[in-house]
């Protein structure tokens, strides 16, 4: 499922360009020597990631109580409909739920401090600013956390929303130096083909929550046993 994880970054980075895609544009990086600049994006995309694994090990946590509830299959059904629901109800009606209505204080407090920082040319800097960008609300972001849920496990969890982070950095490294190389027609057409991807990610959650014993792809209840069981033991073979 790691692979969706990936595939949901690289194609929701396309949508990335028009939530994040302007703090990245304003990065003080421009006006730095090659090393410089490449450290600096580096730490940016390091705090992005810390901030994506860090959610992820909160909602992964989240799914391992529903999974010791002996919900894990049945949430994995749940979440892959609610993907495919998302692209099919129009983003207008969406709106009507306010569902990011209680998060707007916090966003609000982010974009300040996000603000501050895009002053400062400091490393340090780079890595809050990188880091804050990581925890504003974005679409793909919530379907990465859907998916996150459904690893029924933190340090899976995590790691599920790391692959994602990982997946955003090509293009939104390549926006940094080249922001005029992707035009606006061209964006608009990979935005149309988001959802359909969504739509197929939604199906392999659905898939897993089936069980009918696809390695790795819709594991039955045994072998999803064993590879929960093999996650947990792995820390204790480190000791």
């Amino acid at each position: 499922m790691c692979f969706s994880a990936l595939l949901l970054g690289l194609l929701g980075s396309f949508h990335c360009i028009g939530m994040c895609g302007p703090i990245a544009m304003v990065l003080p990086v421009h006006a730095e020597k090659p090393l410089p600049r490449v450290l600096k994006i580096f730490l940016y995309h390091t705090g992005r990631l810390i901030a994506y694994g860090t959610i992820g090990l909160v909602f992964g946590l989240l799914g391992k109580g529903l999974f010791l509830s002996g919900f894990q299959q049945r949430l994995s059904i749940i979440i892959g409909v609610l993907m495919i629901l998302y692209t099919i109800i129009p983003a207008k009606k969406l709106t009507y739920f306010k569902f990011t209505t209680p998060l707007y204080l916090f966003i609000g407090k982010i974009k300040n401090a996000l603000g501050k920082r895009l002053k400062n040319k400091n490393y340090g800097s780079l890595f809050i600013i990188g880091f804050l960008n990581g925890y504003l609300p974005c679409g793909t972001v919530y379907m990465a956390l859907a998916g996150a849920i459904a690893m029924a496990s933190p340090q899976q969890g995590a790691l599920y929303m790391i692959i994602y982070g990982l997946g955003t950095i090509p293009l939104m490294t390549m926006i940094i130096y080249f922001k005029t190389l992707f035009s606006l027609k061209f964006r608009n057409k990979i935005q149309k083909a988001i959802p359909y991807f969504v739509f197929t990610i939604g199906l392999l959650f659905i898939l897993r929550g089936m069980g009918i014993g696809i390695p790795y792809i819709s594991p039955s209840p045994i072998q999803l046993q064993v590879q929960n069981n093999a996650a947990s033991c792995a820390p204790n073979l480190l000791k």
